[in-house]
């Protein structure tokens, strides 16, 4: 079994299902010769063919558009984004005719399209390339939106999003594109999505978190261990729709919660977990639900980029405070 890291879980799981179904395809800028900007398509179009990988116009609006023009025709399209700050033209495509199309037919038509979009800061990017805006998708209906942390949920997961029926917008945390790597067989075995990843047992305070901040919040959890603490962590993986039952068996346990996100404070995705456990965990809190995120600013250049990004000691901090409180 291969040791890989995430970006090449990413490939190794286009590649199986491209192999195996001939309806997947994928596209976007430079994703074929060039293997894309982050080399997670390398290889694909020297074995699949300039038919199935297709390089594109560096056009957003109609990547996002011929994707789902080939969805609503039977194919599996994977079109990448490139980067976060780039999807906004593909909003429209996205949220007006990818999300509405099972409703929009009464059920006779699906969208089988992934958007893979790689997401977040810490590699010194410019602007428009660091962007955490995955909640402007969760507001969507229709859509399933995913974030792995992991090389092994990585390829699990885009395995199960090509094979979902309906539209997944498929974040991957580009700091930790290459950051460590995992045992991962390429058995085509899919993860399942709308389930979250306990990856740490507690008893004291739950910390809630996705994406690269899973690295930050599985390493608090371990300082607050050795003064004593028991931290559970959970990694939310997807996060529309929400394993909520998961996250509150979890607070039901330790009476306490921190939630963890790189992305602006205001109405981040954090804040609709903390709005559930408000609504049906009030009575199993014991301290109030505190919150680790980024700043309601645009991410700063790298100067001062991981000054924003949420840290090992803002976590241990507020995980103090929920102690401290009940």
């Amino acid at each position: 079994m291969a040791q890989i890291t995430l970006i090449e879980a990413l490939t190794m799981a286009m590649a199986h299902e491209m192999a195996r179904d001939p309806s997947v395809v994928v596209l976007g800028e430079d994703v074929g010769v060039n293997g894309g900007v982050f080399r997670a398509t390398a290889g694909l179009s020297e074995k699949f063919g300039p038919v199935r990988v297709l390089d594109t116009p560096l056009d957003e609006t109609t990547i996002a558009g011929i994707a789902v023009g080939m969805a609503a025709q039977g194919m599996k399209p994977i079109a990448e984004a490139q980067f976060d700050g780039f999807v906004y033209p593909m909003v429209d495509h996205i949220i007006c005719h990818a999300a509405r199309f099972r409703t929009r037919t009464r059920g006779r038509l699906t969208c089988p399209l992934v958007l893979r979009v790689p997401w977040g800061g810490g590699i010194r990017a410019p602007e428009h390339h660091s962007e955490a805006n995955e909640s402007i998708f969760t507001n969507v209906p229709g859509l399933r939106v995913v974030m792995p942390s992991s090389p092994s949920r990585a390829y699990g997961m885009l395995l199960a999003a090509i094979r979902d029926p309906d539209p997944v917008i498929f974040f991957e945390p580009k700091r930790i594109y290459r950051q460590y790597k995992e045992e991962v067989a390429d058995d085509g075995e899919a993860l399942p999505l709308d389930v979250c990843f306990v990856l740490r047992d507690g008893s004291d305070v739950t910390l809630v978190t996705w994406g690269a901040q899973v690295k930050e919040t599985l390493e608090a959890a371990d300082a607050l261990a050795k003064e004593g603490i028991s931290a559970e962590v959970i990694d939310v993986a997807t996060l529309k729709p929400l394993d909520f039952d998961t996250i509150h068996e979890s607070v039901k346990k330790t009476g306490r919660c921190v939630i963890v996100h790189e992305a602006p404070r205001t109405a981040g995705f954090g804040a609709e977990v903390a709005a559930r456990l408000a609504e049906h965990a009030m009575y199993d809190l014991v301290a109030p639900v505190e919150r680790v995120t980024g700043y309601d600013t645009h991410i700063p250049l790298f100067r001062l980029e991981m000054k924003y990004l949420p840290s090992v000691e803002r976590i241990v901090a507020a995980a103090k405070r929920t102690l401290a409180a009940g």
